[in-house]
């Protein structure tokens, strides 16, 4: 990179303060950026937290003008209406992607004969793909993947090394599926016969809808009977585990970590934090976010928030995690509460004793 500040106020439309001629070679967060550098601030709360902000320009939202000029940034700054979105225009313009190779069928790949090969799709070598196997157009096999028999797979999808597809697996358009994930390995089913735990076979499948990202190293398993479904435009992270016959709605975000038991299924706009777990045949209600390392035993409804273990509503769990606080104070004082009750035990039947003497010496 390397703009004067004038320049990037043309590029991402914004509103100049400050000297126009500042050159600018890098980006960097807020938090480590120097006089060289361009960052963002989108919120108040960031606003205040960074009052010494060294970076060189900062694009800032126009509806916090107000607060920078109470702070009086150093930095050349634009305004601008989406800071972060402006952003990342500039780093895309800065950072072009490269132009995508046009080479066809490698000669280090198999590709059955009885395979299809869409118009423009690219397959590296070392890629495997087996008997009646359909690729689409502009699509990108990378090194080392496999495709298992009776797969399809739609146009302008991109497979990254290492991926294994087992056999009639269904990908729709534009998917990327990062390295080394697995899709389509049988469940883990099993029956106990005899003392023996006996595999369960799965006869199902795996479909992936339009637009579906699928991070590194995740796994999701075919179904039983069926499919295991994976909605439109949903985003999974890396080292995630989606179990059999899950069915995800459209556009969720699973974030690492993420495991999902068997028949799993989601409405839309679910959104689950790292390391959260499901358990099997749970429903998780459109809109709904589950906190990190949530546990979750039971459906959760629509558009609420849940954390802990097991998973509850906020609003209960902060109670509850506020009460945990107060454990150590707690028993210090339930200790006190004990020695006062022995104490005034102790009172009470020297008392009872006294009582009783007095009434035989009476008699």
């Amino acid at each position: 990179m390397n703009y004067t500040a004038g320049e990037i106020a043309a590029i991402v439309c914004g509103k100049l303060c400050g000297d126009s001629d500042l050159v600018i070679t890098d980006a960097r967060g807020i938090d480590n950026a120097t006089p060289s550098d361009i960052s963002y601030i989108n919120s108040r709360e960031v606003l205040k937290q960074h009052r010494k902000c060294q970076a060189g320009v900062l694009l800032i939202q126009e509806d916090l003008a107000d607060a920078v000029e109470a702070i009086e940034f150093p930095s050349v700054i634009i305004f601008v209406a989406d800071a972060e979105q402006s952003f990342l225009h500039l780093l895309e313009t800065a950072n072009p992607q490269k132009m995508r190779p046009s080479f066809g069928i490698s000669p280090e790949a198999f590709v059955s004969p009885t395979a299809t090969i869409g118009e423009g799709t690219n397959i590296f070598p070392g890629a495997h793909i087996k008997d009646g196997v359909t690729i689409g157009a502009n699509c990108d096999i990378h090194v080392g993947v496999v495709i298992g028999e009776d797969c399809r797979i739609g146009d302008n999808v991109t497979i990254h090394p290492n991926v294994v597809l087992y056999e009639d697996i269904e990908i729709g358009n534009r998917v990327i599926i990062h390295a080394t994930s697995v899709i389509g390995a049988d469940g883990f089913g099993y029956r106990l016969e005899n003392g023996k735990h006996i595999r369960i076979p799965h006869y199902g499948t795996v479909r992936i809808e339009d637009d579906v990202e699928i991070g590194a190293c995740t796994t999701i398993d075919r179904a039983k009977l069926g499919a295991t479904v994976i909605g439109e435009g949903s985003k999974i992270d890396n080292l995630v585990q989606i179990a059999h016959n899950c069915e995800i709605g459209k556009h969720n975000i699973f974030v690492g970590q993420v495991g999902l038991a068997g028949s799993v299924t989601s409405g839309d706009y679910v959104v689950c934090a790292g390391h959260v777990g499901i358990a099997d045949h749970v429903h998780l209600g459109t809109g709904c976010v589950l906190g990190s390392k949530s546990g979750v035993p039971k459906d959760v409804p629509a558009g609420e928030t849940y954390i802990g273990i097991p998973a509850q509503p906020v609003a209960d769990a902060m109670r509850m995690m506020m009460a945990q606080r107060k454990i150590p104070e707690m028993r210090t004082q339930l200790k006190e509460l004990k020695k006062q009750v022995e104490h005034l035990t102790a009172i009470a039947t020297n008392s009872k004793n006294e009582v009783s003497n007095t009434s035989l010496h009476a008699a």
